[in-house]
């Protein structure tokens, strides 16, 4: 059963014991990621989720590293647009150790200076790896286009420009704002006792500033370019196009989920058949949802050689438009409901994944999340409910589309193509 409480100086808690485990995974969870960040601030939520594992006050981090070792515990962190999230796997034996360490590292980091700067260096490595990633860009270009205007548009990591700027003052000041007691969740599953974990929390976090939570701004897509095309000297031609999706906790984002397996979330979905497994013009062909507080969108990628890029673009359009006519079969949407329903089935499999289900859901929604609701969720799906949103998720006029690749030829073929869908109703 999922338990919520408070401690002292207000931080929330969310805890969920699971029987018949040997692990327990604790996470920190901050309103801290890309779409707080405006101007120089660029890429500083990830930076500090790099930097806090440098040292702290007590622990240098050959310290932070050998004593989680030492347990075969791991501990690590994540970094998204609209959340950081610091967390440790441990035995439940030792659960006083993972919260001594994410206190620790999140309230207490040294932020040393000659450590920053060779942080530095290793965050624009990772800048310099995406831009490399040709599939990378193309999601980058195509979300940077669909958002265009708004936070969301922002890259989580920043750039070379920003991240080398950053100064300890400024990483400080930052911490200050968003590191507060309104700002946080900590979420905790698997074997342990909620009377055993509390005093450990309220000792751990009592330093912890405090403060109140706050609103991010407004991130309603804008739509920029409707077509941008990066020239990159790959042997493909790397495609995102993005469409509408919904909010966080709608309705609509299940029936979208039940959608995206079927046209090409699955080995047996309509674009994996058709562009793959049919023709042979891709190896990589998917869609995807993804969704934030108060808004969302649908993802279609493809990796194609220079010769096949318009022909897999074109076949990817017509597929649109003919689900859109004529909306999914029977058939397809009791498969894809029923994969839907299997695959979160067994990605909660483990305390980790309990940790995150319920930390993100309360964090970012202020709700409780249970297995029992979004199993219920699903199965409320039906077949008219996804056909209902096929105007509003496959409308032309609203789409965006990022390509990387090197032929100019193909970037016009495309380009006229896409033009001339994107026309339509």
């Amino acid at each position: 059963m999922i338990r919520q409480a408070k401690l002292t100086n207000g931080i929330r808690v969310i805890m969920e014991p699971m029987d018949n485990l040997r692990s327990v995974s604790l996470g920190v969870w901050v309103n801290a990621g890309s779409v707080y960040e405006a101007g120089a601030d660029a890429g500083i939520s990830h930076f500090i989720e790099h930097m806090v594992f440098k040292g702290t006050a007590r622990r240098s981090a050959a310290d932070i590293a050998s004593e989680m070792d030492a347990v075969g515990g791991n501990l690590n962190a994540f970094t998204a647009k609209e959340c950081t999230c610091f967390y440790a796997k441990v035995l439940d034996e030792n659960l006083p150790l993972a919260v001594d360490m994410l206190s620790d590292i999140t309230l207490h980091p040294a932020m040393d200076e000659q450590e920053m700067e060779k942080e530095k260096r290793v965050v624009i490595e990772e800048i310099l790896m995406s831009e490399d990633s040709p599939e990378d860009k193309a999601f980058e270009t195509a979300g940077s286009a669909y958002y265009g205007g708004t936070v969301l548009s922002s890259a989580i990591l920043g750039t070379a420009e920003t991240v080398s700027a950053f100064t300890r003052e400024q990483v400080l000041a930052y911490m200050d704002r968003r590191y507060v007691t309104g700002n946080l969740v900590l979420a905790c599953a698997g074997s342990f006792a909620p009377e055993t974990l509390l005093p450990l929390l309220e000792q751990a976090f009592r330093d912890c500033p405090r403060g109140d939570g706050d609103m991010i701004p407004e991130r309603e897509p804008k739509a920029g370019k409707k077509w941008l095309f990066v020239r990159k000297d790959t042997e493909q031609v790397n495609a995102c196009l993005m469409l509408p999706g919904f909010r966080l906790d709608t309705e609509e984002n299940f029936a979208l989920a039940v959608l995206s397996n079927a046209l090409g979330g699955s080995m047996s979905s309509r674009l994996f058949q058709k562009i793959r497994e049919e023709l042979g013009l891709a190896y990589s062909v998917y869609t995807y949802p993804m969704a934030y507080r108060d808004t969302g969108a649908i993802c279609l990628y493809f990796g194609s050689g220079e010769k096949q890029a318009t022909r897999t673009l074109e076949l990817a359009l017509s597929e649109l438009d003919r689900l859109r006519a004529e909306g999914l079969t029977e058939t397809e949407f009791q498969r894809s409901r029923a994969q839907l329903k299997g695959s979160f089935l067994l990605g909660m499999e483990g305390s980790g994944a309990h940790m995150n289900a319920i930390g993100k859901r309360l964090l970012l929604q202020n709700k409780e999340f249970t297995i029992e609701d979004t199993l219920s969720a699903i199965e409320c799906v039906t077949i008219d409910k996804v056909n209902a949103i096929l105007d509003h998720v496959l409308s032309p006029r609203r789409a965006v589309c990022a390509a990387v690749g090197r032929t100019k030829g193909v970037q016009q073929d495309m380009k006229a193509l896409l033009d001339r869908w994107m026309e339509r109703k």
